[in-house]
């Protein structure tokens, strides 16, 4: 608890205000990461091979762009640094141990950016929501990764409408996570999609206690891989059950 507490402190002052709700959250995944290292550690290399072999034959690198960069467990940093004129990560919240790695590492050329992305409150005011179309002003945008951060805009937004008692919040996720895909397939650059799009808790026996669609029931993008990723390994919730997440790469 004194780390996360320690984490929590030196993360607020560099944190916009909009944005510093969402810090305990992004301390508390932080927190889980380290716990479940091992567990969650062939998820990540999958998705930094997937980025690696994606970018291995590209002829122009000028400008990359990370969405839902989060810890960096999933992004091969180093290569996109050094590959690219310019890198940008956008997410909720950057971490005081992510700005330190990249001061550390002397990424001058790798950009935080903070940025709701979910277009939520577009939604809600009845707009239809373009939370992407940000991406269409980026100068010398070569590549876009969205970073196993679709399915956290479905839950989060699920989450806040429960709260405030909407009375549609299936279609209002479901709109939101169409505004994501189309989003990414609309743009004019290459494109990966790094998700999840489902989850399953099983027990030791192998019996599936729970199944939720991650996607809101829209039908993911064809992937060209796929694996399983345990999200909250036995012992994490409980000791006889797990938490085992299918992940889609395209």
């Amino acid at each position: 608890m004194i780390l996360e507490a320690l984490h929590y402190t030196a993360t607020l002052p560099v944190t916009p205000a909009e944005f510093r709700p969402f810090i305990r959250s992004s301390v508390n995944l932080w927190s889980r990461a380290r716990r479940c290292a091992d567990a969650w550690a062939p998820h990540e290399e999958n998705c930094k091979t997937f980025i690696r072999e994606t970018i291995a034959d590209m002829k122009q690198r000028r400008t990359v762009v990370v969405l839902g960069s989060g810890l960096l467990r999933d992004v091969p940093i180093e290569d996109l640094a050094k590959g690219f004129d310019t890198v940008v990560l956008v997410d909720l919240v950057h971490l005081a141990s992510v700005r330190l790695r990249m001061l550390a590492r002397r990424y001058r050329n790798v950009r935080l950016i903070s940025r709701n992305l979910s277009g939520l409150d577009s939604a809600l005011s009845g707009a239809v929501p373009e939370p992407l179309a940000f991406l269409r002003q980026v100068p010398y945008l070569d590549l876009v990764v969205s970073a196993n951060i679709l399915s956290q805009i479905g839950v989060g937004a699920r989450r806040q409408l429960e709260e405030m008692r909407h009375p549609e919040p299936d279609a209002i996720v479901a709109k939101l996570v169409s505004a994501h895909l189309d989003g990414i397939s609309a743009l004019p650059c290459r494109q990966i999609l790094l998700t999840d799009t489902a989850y399953r808790i099983v027990d030791r026996q192998g019996e599936v206690l729970e199944t939720t669609d991650l996607l809101a029931g829209l039908t993911p993008p064809q992937a060209v891989r796929a694996w399983t990723w345990p999200v909250a390994p036995y012992g994490e919730l409980g000791r006889e059950y797990q938490a085992v997440h299918d992940v889609i790469a395209r």
